[in-house]
């Protein structure tokens, strides 16, 4: 049964960095996307950043210029390089697989909590 398994999160302070990894097993795919998102207390599901099978990348407005995210070279992992932290970047970070090639699918990790406090 396919899963993806978030690692990374902890606690940080203002300015810092960080890196999550993200990494997919059991899911048999060619055309897909995979996605950061994060949900803060008492806020809705965002999302964060997503990389497809053709190296297409988004950024929400929030993130852009200070996060990255990249594919590694095996594909079924994607990382998310978080710079100069800050604390509205506080929440859970989810990662997921979206497949449409060869079957459609959708894949949520548990999520890895992010703190950014001094």
């Amino acid at each position: 049964q396919g899963q993806v398994v978030e690692s990374g999160g902890g606690l940080v302070q203002p300015g810092d960095s960080l890196q999550l990894s993200c990494a997919a097993s059991g899911i048999i795919f060619r055309g897909y996307t995979m996605s950061w998102y994060r949900q803060a207390p008492g806020k809705r599901r965002e999302l964060v950043a997503s990389v497809n099978d053709a190296d297409t990348i988004n950024y929400s407005e929030s993130v852009k210029g200070r996060f990255s995210i990249s594919r590694g070279v095996s594909k079924n992992t994607v990382f998310l390089q978080m710079n100069n932290l800050n604390s509205e970047d506080t929440a859970v970070y989810y990662c997921n697989m979206h497949t449409w090639y060869p079957t459609a699918g959708d894949y949520w990790g548990q999520g890895t909590q992010v703190t950014v406090a001094s």
